[in-house]
């Protein structure tokens, strides 16, 4: 099984910020597929289903952002599913706005629900798909920044991102993590 995470806060007012890229992308997967995203589970909304011969699960962590690690720990452990099995999807300030980075392990780059993610799963190794959102804020203002809505002047670049987001998401799942990196780690 596949457990594929996106990242966000829940409610309203947080729908189309830059930092509920994850859940944007997860709703994305979830229109693709047919499918709707309105289970509760592990602290979280999911959905389940088959893509191919693998099982899915795709959810959005009800738990806000800095505590993403505790909803995605439970399903990991309840489906006694490895890390490398494990996709969350994020927003990433380091990344210019519109642009998709998928990678394996490393640093958590800052971001606090990465850094739980990691803390309660104690280990790196999980694959991440980064949507970039840029970083023009003032220095102190980054809070602001993450939980303010993309623009309308970016919202070409924020739908064609989370687009290529999902399908590499389910490039991942059908023909391997490799491929999908070949595919959408372009700039």
């Amino acid at each position: 099984m596949f457990i594929i995470a996106g990242l966000g806060n829940p409610g309203n007012q947080y729908t189309t910020t830059r930092h509920n890229a994850g859940f944007l992308v997860i709703d994305k997967i979830a229109s693709k597929l047919g499918l709707t995203v309105e289970h509760r589970q592990f602290n979280a909304m999911t959905v389940k289903s088959q893509l191919g011969p693998d099982r899915i699960l795709l959810m959005k962590p009800i738990t806000y952002m800095n505590l993403s690690g505790t909803a995605i720990q439970s399903a990991v452990h309840f489906f006694k599913e490895t890390p490398d099995h494990l996709i969350v999807i994020s927003d990433d300030i380091n990344l210019p706005t519109g642009q998709v980075r998928i990678r394996l392990g490393g640093s958590a780059g800052g971001h606090n629900g990465l850094i739980d993610i990691i803390n309660r799963l104690s280990t790196d190794q999980f694959i991440r798909v980064r949507c970039g959102v840029g970083n023009q804020f003032e220095k102190g203002r980054q809070a602001d920044y993450v939980l303010s809505p993309f623009p309308a002047s970016e919202r070409d670049q924020t739908e064609t991102m989370i687009s290529q987001a999902a399908e590499s998401v389910l490039t991942i799942v059908a023909d391997g993590l490799p491929k999908a990196m070949n595919l959408f780690n372009q700039k």
